[in-house]
């Protein structure tokens, strides 16, 4: 199995590995995500920490607090939902992406 595995660059793989794990990171970090619901009445925008940055409410939503609230959980949930997706992928790319260092 490890017949032509050079086991002294292993430190390097390593070095590569995390180089590359920390630029998706800060790449995935700085995307934006958006969600609506309502037909857009409510929306979120989040990055990709997975921190809210704007919330936007249609104004006639204000007479309806329980309107308002089951569609801002809604986008809320919709754009987290996004951003762990989003670090999945990410996570994905990173294993299968392993295979690739040159040594």
């Amino acid at each position: 199995m490890f017949q032509n595995f050079d086991f002294s660059k292993m430190g390097e793989m390593l070095a590569q590995a995390q180089q590359k794990a920390q630029e998706l990171q800060e790449a995935s970090e700085a995307k934006e995500f958006g969600a609506k619901s309502g037909g857009g009445l409510v929306s979120v925008k989040a990055n990709g920490k997975g921190e809210i940055l704007d919330i936007s409410i249609d104004d006639s939503l204000l007479e309806d607090k329980e309107s308002m609230q089951i569609l801002l959980i809604s986008a809320i949930n919709d754009v987290l939902k996004m951003v762990n997706d989003d670090k999945q992928t990410m996570a994905a790319n990173l294993m299968g992406g392993l295979g690739d260092f040159k040594l």
